[in-house]
Parts: structure tokens; sequence; C-alpha cells
């Protein structure tokens, strides 16, 4: 009795795939997700590369900007109030997220909701990096221009990705929660 050769074709794409992805060593699957990650994060901070970098989304990235940023901010507050503020801004981060995909997906946008809430995390890490700065940079005008610039530096990475999936005719509708969303995190930053 002989295998049907369609089955025999799916049958050697499946392998194929099963040893180019579950056969290596964990290691190497670590290292390469790594260097994925710095490549976005790359991509964020300097604005050259690969348009279409994002595309291929992951919640790694995203997922250590948010614990990141929680823990900076939860850092700075009272004993009794950190787990609070960890909490508070892990949940506005996601929820704030899922909620200016959502609204980009009801105006006709053409973005999975997963690879837009990629492109809004790997978009904070500029406020990650202001919230750091405003660590060691106590004074109030410091840390504005601090965030102001992450702030404006976050947004520009982002509309660099989402703006293109956005139907023109309702471009503004779509970005306004964009700006609202980086807005909110900056001012958690500010008043930390």
């Amino acid at each position: 009795m002989s295998i049907p050769e369609e089955n025999k074709i799916d049958s050697q794409i499946n392998d194929d795939f099963l040893e180019s992805s579950l056969d290596e060593p964990i290691s190497q699957t670590i290292l390469r997700d790594v260097k994925m990650i710095g490549r976005k994060f790359k991509r964020v901070l300097i604005f050259r590369g690969d348009k279409n970098l994002l595309n291929n989304w992951d919640l790694w990235g995203p997922l250590i900007v948010c614990l990141t940023l929680s823990v900076i901010l939860s850092s700075k507050a009272p004993d009794k109030q950190t787990q609070l503020i960890f909490a508070g801004v892990f949940v506005i981060i996601w929820f704030g997220a899922g909620v200016v995909t959502v609204n980009a997906l009801l105006l006709g946008g053409k973005v999975s909701f997963f690879q837009s809430v990629c492109v809004l995390g790997y978009s904070l890490f500029p406020l990650v990096i202001s919230a750091v700065f405003s660590i060691f940079f106590r004074h109030i005008i410091a840390r504005t221009v601090f965030v102001l610039v992450g702030f404006v530096w976050s947004i520009t990475a982002s509309l660099g990705f989402v703006s293109p999936l956005i139907p023109k005719n309702k471009k503004t509708l779509a970005l306004y929660p964009v700006f609202l969303f980086y807005f909110t995190i900056s001012w958690l930053i500010l008043v930390q």
C-alpha cells in the first residue's frame, strides 16, 4: 500500500517545519528571539531599517517594556502603594493598547490585533528610557524635557508603523487614541 503523493508533500512540509524550529537547541531559540527583539528596539529608536520588521509580531518585547516601566514607576511609589502602582501601570498599558487596536480595527484598519499591540508596545521604549532618566534627574524641568522627548519619539515611531495601515479618510480618528495612550503613559512618568 503506497501513500498518496499529496500526503507525502504535506508530511515533508511538516517535517521541515518541525526540524527548523522544534529540533534546535533551546539556546539557539532564545538567542534568535533576543536578536529579533533587539532589532525591533533598534528600529523603533533609529527609524531606519526594515519597515516590515514589526509585521512579524511578538509580545516578548512589549512585555519586557511593560514590566520595566511598571517596575520603574512602582519603585518610586510609597511602600504601601508599590503593588497598586505596578498593577495599575501594567493594566493601563495592556488595556490601552487593546482599546487603541480595537478602535483602529473598527475604523477599517488593515492590521491584526496582536501586530498593533506589538507596535504600540515596542514604541513605548523611548518612554521607558525617559523614565530611567527621570530617576536620575529629579528636577521637574529636566524630567519634563526627557518625558516630552520620549513622548514625541514614541508617537513618531508608532505612527511610522500604524499610519499606512489606516484608511486615509479616518487617520485622525484612528491616531487620536494613539496620542492619548502615549500621553497617559507620559503623564504617569512625569508625576512619579
